[in-house]
């Protein structure tokens, strides 16, 4: 054997040790990155919100045209995609069928792509270590079981049996309040003791990334009951406020703010329930940002125009007939929304008198009124129950006289109770005012005129 044959079987040799060795440390390297990425952080609300946004991305973006897909099944792909990218749509306008589509879609990802079970899901939500639990967790779990049983009668089904909707002091005010306090929650939490199952866990996970993607933040479910209405922003501390704090040296003042124990606008988050207005003080956006976020996303239902600083509020409504109010600085001192709701289905006399003394005269009264065609001025503080006393006592307008409405804003929303009348509501827009819609009105042959003014 010569020299050069020799020479080349030790290059073959080396050759193919090198290979080997190359692969066998690529394998290992491999098997090192998998384990740095599959650790404690991977199942936590921010990593599988980034995977639920990147997925749905996918899904919506997708050009069907150019994986090979028979007639058949690129038709039923394509009515899919069309209706996942309405519900992404109409989910951030208030619609709870849209919220409930999208919620089983992340449902299903989670489940069966990113691997989330029983194991691994308290990596998320600690719900096996209840003292580990924030305030919300608890509050959110509660809802959630609550809702299984009484649906959107959830919240005011909790308010009155634990009796929170009254009047108490709070460590370091001197006046009662309405407020119901992170130590209510948790003590709510304990008493109810509840077990949950794999599925429960895995939907107060889905809620939770739902309403930090498309939702309305920590109001997102509580919007959705049926209250009179919801508004954040409308208390605490100021961003600005605080800018001018920092500069006028308030070194134990700044350290409170930062330890939220002097609540922030950002942790304004406000009921009307009943006609009191209660203060939720275990919940709160977390940041100026995501508050900002949330008045910026929740009166986009029907393109009312932009919110901005030469245009400081807008006044619409949601996909599910509630009225809302945003407003934004400079207008106001902080970003700011109101959500009123109305419950169209129980808005009679009998309803909005709840058996007050004397109330029989009274009903009597109003429908006579009513039917002798008399004017009728009806005034009162916010939130006092005009408008469902309205919707009440137009019940008894003859079916035979047409009906015409002008407001600020459609809520009274009549042909939804009465859909065979002859009724036609206008509202005022940027071009069209209110006064012109009158002048409209006198030339449609209405019998009678609603008018509604203000925002109250």
């Amino acid at each position: 054997m010569s020299l050069i044959n020799v020479a080349l079987m030790l290059v073959v040799v080396a050759v193919a040790v090198y290979t080997i060795y190359y692969s066998i440390k690529k394998k290992k390297n491999a098997e090192v990155e998998v384990m740095v990425d599959v650790d404690d952080k991977t199942y936590t609300i921010d990593k599988m919100m980034g995977f639920v946004k990147k997925r749905l991305d996918e899904i919506t973006k997708i050009n069907l045209y150019d994986i090979g897909l028979s007639e058949e099944e690129l038709k039923r792909r394509k009515n899919k995609k069309y209706e996942l990218k309405k519900a992404l749509k109409g989910c951030t306008y208030g619609d709870v069928n849209d919220k409930k589509y999208v919620k089983e879609l992340i449902y299903d990802l989670l489940e069966k792509e990113y691997g989330v079970t029983e194991e691994n899901i308290s990596k998320a939500i600690p719900f096996d270590i209840p003292s580990m639990l924030t305030a919300q967790d608890k509050f959110d779990i509660l809802i959630y079981m609550y809702k299984k049983e009484f649906a959107y009668e959830a919240l005011t089904e909790l308010i009155k049996k634990y009796n929170l909707a009254t009047l108490k002091y709070v460590e370091g005010d001197t006046k009662p309040s309405y407020v119901i306090t992170s130590n209510e929650i948790e003590e709510i939490y304990e008493k109810e003791n509840m077990v949950l199952k794999f599925e429960d866990k895995l939907a107060v996970v889905v809620q939770r990334i739902y309403q930090r993607y498309k939702g309305y933040s920590s109001i997102d479910e509580v919007r959705d009951m049926n209250i009179d209405g919801i508004s954040g922003g409308v208390s605490g501390l100021p961003e600005s406020f605080l800018s001018q704090v920092a500069q006028t040296d308030s070194g134990d003042y700044l350290e409170q703010v930062s330890e939220h124990k002097v609540p922030r606008a950002c942790d304004s988050i406000w009921i009307f329930f009943q006609g009191k207005s209660i203060r939720l003080e275990f919940l709160s956006f977390g940041t100026e940002a995501e508050l900002k976020r949330v008045c910026q996303n929740i009166y986009k239902y029907n393109n009312p125009g932009q919110l901005s600083d030469t245009n400081g509020y807008k006044i619409n409504e949601m996909k599910d007939g509630s009225r809302v109010v945003v407003v934004r600085p400079s207008f106001s001192e902080t970003w700011a929304f109101f959500v009123r709701k109305f419950d169209v289905k129980r808005s009679t006399l009998e309803q909005w008198f709840k058996g007050e003394p004397g109330c029989e005269e009274s009903i009597e009264l109003l429908k006579y009124l009513v039917k002798g065609a008399r004017i009728i001025s009806i005034t009162g503080e916010q939130g006092c129950g005009k408008t469902t006393m309205l919707m009440g006592m137009i019940e008894n307008i003859y079916e035979t006289m047409n009906i015409r409405v002008q407001e600020t804003a459609f809520e009274l929303h009549l042909r939804k109770i009465y859909p065979t009348r002859n009724i036609l509501t206008f509202r005022e827009t940027e071009t069209i005012s209110g006064q012109e819609g009158l002048d409209v009105q006198k030339k449609t042959d209405g019998s009678v005129n609603i008018i509604r003014r203000g925002c109250n």
